[in-house]
């Protein structure tokens, strides 16, 4: 199993595979976010009704880039941590009760909506899961991710820690596959994903 790809996105910075892609000179993450949605330069007017947290995660899988059409879309699981979530959007749809509760806000009040999010956007059918970690955590991941392509359907998976408030963006973003896409390839496993990260353990 390697790691094929990653991303690693600091405040107004995004890496993929140690290369910079984007910078920005914004220092709000909004408006961080919507520079790089134009950066991309996308069509995808969804992006505009979705809040921080799946705009974040929504970009970095696409600044990630993997070939999804290599992949059974069924066989293509999505796995996720978080620390903070939808908080911002839970203060904004409760103070939104006072008056009348809001559907658009109501939508994006639990977390795993990043991945419906990606999954819609790219027809991903496999295997998804989305948890509370306080930040990126390499135990859980070799754990659950390796159980999905070792015993299960999975032949590819997109994983990692998104954490986005409209204070600051850190993301860890990976897609490992079974196979090497290219030389030079990291193997799948907690020295890399520390190394990657900078997690020191």
């Amino acid at each position: 199993m390697y790691l094929n790809h990653y991303i690693h996105w600091r405040k107004n910075k995004i890496f993929r595979d140690g290369s910079l892609l984007f910078s920005s000179n914004e220092q709000n993450p909004a408006q961080i976010a919507e520079e790089a949605y134009r950066h991309l330069d996308l069509s995808y007017p969804k992006f505009f009704k979705m809040d921080i947290l799946s705009r974040v995660a929504f970009l970095a899988s696409e600044f990630l880039g993997p070939d999804y059409s290599d992949t059974i879309k069924e066989n293509i699981g999505v796995v996720l941590t978080t620390h903070s979530g939808c908080l911002e959007v839970d203060r904004k749809f409760e103070e939104s009760r006072k008056s009348f509760a809001s559907p658009a806000l109501f939508v994006y009040t639990l977390p795993n909506i990043m991945l419906g999010e990606i999954c819609i956007r790219n027809g991903l059918k496999g295997e998804q899961m989305c948890t509370v970690e306080e930040t990126f955590n390499p135990d859980w991941f070799m754990f659950y991710v390796k159980d999905l392509l070792e015993k299960r359907t999975t032949d590819a998976c997109l994983f990692g820690h998104v954490e986005a408030l409209y204070t600051h963006i850190e993301v860890d973003l990976f897609w490992v596959s079974k196979i090497a896409e290219k030389e030079g390839d990291p193997i799948f496993d907690r020295k890399n994903l520390n190394k990657i990260t900078g997690v020191s353990k």
